[in-house]
């Protein structure tokens, strides 16, 4: 899917999927990911040492696939928005956002990179643009780019209005570690406050029309956020779900090797 039918899909109040790539480096996955159902993949060069070489060459292959690259820049500034832009992403998705003034900042950049400084200053703050045509050229250039917040703490959490009214933004991702821990009960995804933080936030966003991503790790939790409305579904990661189906493959083989083990040694002792 690619970044312009992905926004599409959203704002008509559809619902996307994806994952997280936090081990794949090699665009030699490009084949498996073609076959994979993904609408997106998310670049995390927040936990993970990614060198912009490297996103460059993710995003393309991730294209090729015709699947959306979204990176998940490492701190919530400008510069590193810019420069995930300029590295051919569809998206952005920005972590632990908690002011105002950090997501005017990203949204905008976002929005009219490469504008900077003063001109970028203006365009947020007084939505002047250097000229019409400025503006109109910008517009076209940045049209499927989108920006995915991230809530990930009782602060942002007690902050999303005034957030939410910067305007621009595209998406807001829920981080549950994070959460969790700034929320006093680190990784309890079952505990009542949790739940009834990710509840608020989901419809709260969706009176907004802006859809919600909650990242969480196995079916059982992804089914939950799903069910409190969590349209911009994101899935596990590369890593995780490798290991499983491994894990899951080789038990079983196991098991069919140790059933003929034994019913060849009672065919012997039988013999």
């Amino acid at each position: 899917m690619n970044p312009t039918k992905l926004k599409r899909t959203l704002k008509s109040g559809g619902h996307v999927f994806g994952c997280m790539l936090s081990q794949m480096a090699s665009t030699r996955f490009e084949q498996v990911l073609s076959g994979s159902t993904l609408d997106y993949a998310i670049i995390d060069s927040e936990h993970g040492s990614r060198d912009r070489t490297e996103i460059q060459n993710l995003c393309g292959m991730l294209r090729r696939a015709d699947i959306t690259p979204v990176v998940r820049v490492p701190i919530p500034k400008s510069e590193w928005v810019a420069m995930a832009l300029d590295a051919g992403t569809g998206g952005v998705l920005v972590p632990y956002c908690e002011t105002v003034e950090e997501v005017q900042s990203v949204v905008a950049t976002a929005k009219w990179h490469p504008l900077k400084g003063e001109y970028l200053r203006r365009a947020v703050e007084e939505n002047k643009l250097p000229s019409p045509e400025a503006k109109k050229y910008l517009q076209n250039r940045r049209k499927e780019n989108f920006v995915i917040i991230g809530i990930e703490s009782e602060p942002a959490y007690n902050n999303l209005d005034a957030i939410l009214d910067v305007g621009g933004i595209d998406g807001i991702f829920i981080g549950p570690n994070d959460m969790s821990t700034s929320l006093g009960i680190p990784d309890d995804y079952s505990n009542k406050k949790y739940l009834r933080v990710v509840e608020d936030v989901i419809t709260r966003c969706a009176a907004r029309k802006i859809p919600v991503m909650v990242h969480q790790q196995t079916i059982e939790t992804s089914t939950k956020a799903i069910k409190l409305g969590a349209r911009f579904v994101l899935h596990s990661t590369d890593g995780r779900m490798l290991q499983r189906i491994i894990q899951q493959e080789m038990n079983q083989l196991r098991k069919v090797a140790g059933a003929t083990a034994k019913a060849t040694k009672d065919t012997v002792e039988t013999v």
